[in-house]
């Protein structure tokens, strides 16, 4: 059972139809226990970190999302659920994350010429030459779309799967310029990008993140 987390704070139905269109299932959930007992979980997200945080929190699934992260489950995060993944975001104050993964989610401090929020169609480009699964048969280059003012800053680079250039380097955390546009680390990977809007190269990301094997699994 593929699994779309809901906690009112995304278009979730655009991420079902995503995946339909590309012969999965995915059910929409807010309901812990179907979550915990979930084959692979997506948590998508649009909104305020705070706001995002205190929504899972009032619904019972930060541990039940925290849990199959632990149990190896393959996992996506879109957007806000890529930032929750994080131990702490600045955006509007200070706030805690999940902490599943060491790292701050911090405002684009780039030139005025240099629009925020960062919208519309972006390329992104490959950190290493091991490409992530859910990248088969997808480019350094491709473009993307995202919406956003903030993004992540991992304090392992290790885990960065593709950057993106918007403005001057993001920062001293990567010898990448630009962004950190998504990441992969074992059974969890999350974009900063809405694959969702992003036509047939978002499609293929969401077919290969609903078809991915991980080692030992089917």
């Amino acid at each position: 059972m593929l699994c779309i987390t809901d906690y009112d704070m995304a278009n979730l139905r655009s991420v079902q139809k995503g995946f339909e269109r590309v012969g999965h299932e995915a059910t929409i959930t807010s309901d812990p226990a179907v979550v915990a007992a979930a084959d692979r979980i997506v948590l998508p997200g649009v909104g305020a970190f705070r706001d995002a945080i205190a929504a899972l929190e009032q619904r019972d699934l930060v541990e039940p999302i925290k849990e199959v992260i632990a149990a190896g489950k393959p996992f996506l995060g879109i957007c806000l659920g890529l930032h929750l993944l994080f131990e702490v975001s600045y955006e509007e104050g200070e706030h805690q994350g999940l902490g599943v993964l060491p790292g701050r989610v911090v405002r684009f401090d780039i030139p005025r010429e240099y629009k925020v929020p960062h919208m519309g169609w972006n390329q992104i480009r490959h950190a290493s030459a091991t490409r992530p699964p859910i990248y088969e048969g997808i480019d350094s280059g491709e473009y993307f779309y995202f919406v956003h003012c903030y993004y992540v800053e991992p304090a392992d680079p290790s885990v960065i799967a593709t950057t993106t250039d918007y403005g001057p380097p993001a920062g001293p955390q990567t010898d990448q310029p630009g962004f950190c546009s998504s990441i992969y680390h074992n059974n969890l990977t999350a974009t900063q990008f809405h694959p969702e809007k992003s036509q047939q190269a978002g499609l293929r990301l969401l077919k290969n993140f609903a078809e991915w094997k991980l080692q030992g699994k089917t």
